[in-house]
């Protein structure tokens, strides 16, 4: 995939939400929960401060990360769902 996203943001592709509940239940389009937690395909460079000094970032491709429920922009790549969201949205990185 030739996809990089700018600044301090990430190409992640989210985990899919579960069919079931844990008792046996389908659960319906509708009534399926937002992901969480997904794959880092790709990371940007970095921010930079107010002197222009790049931070450098601290997720990088191929972690697992937890962000906020509501976070980023959801884009369709090759027809498959992924959402570009700000570092500051990861919540946790999944070891």
């Amino acid at each position: 995939m030739g996809y990089r996203p700018l600044g301090d943001r990430l190409l992640v592709k989210p985990k899919p939400s579960e069919e079931k509940t844990k008792s046996g239940i389908v659960l319906p389009d509708s009534a399926k929960e937002k992901p969480q937690e997904g794959k880092v395909i790709a990371a940007g460079e970095g921010a930079r401060n107010e002197k222009g000094d790049k931070i450098p970032m601290e997720v990088k491709a191929g972690d697992v990360v937890l962000y906020s429920k509501y976070s980023g922009t959801e884009v369709k790549i090759d027809g498959e769902e992924h959402l570009i969201i700000k570092e500051s949205d990861v919540l946790a990185i999944v070891k």
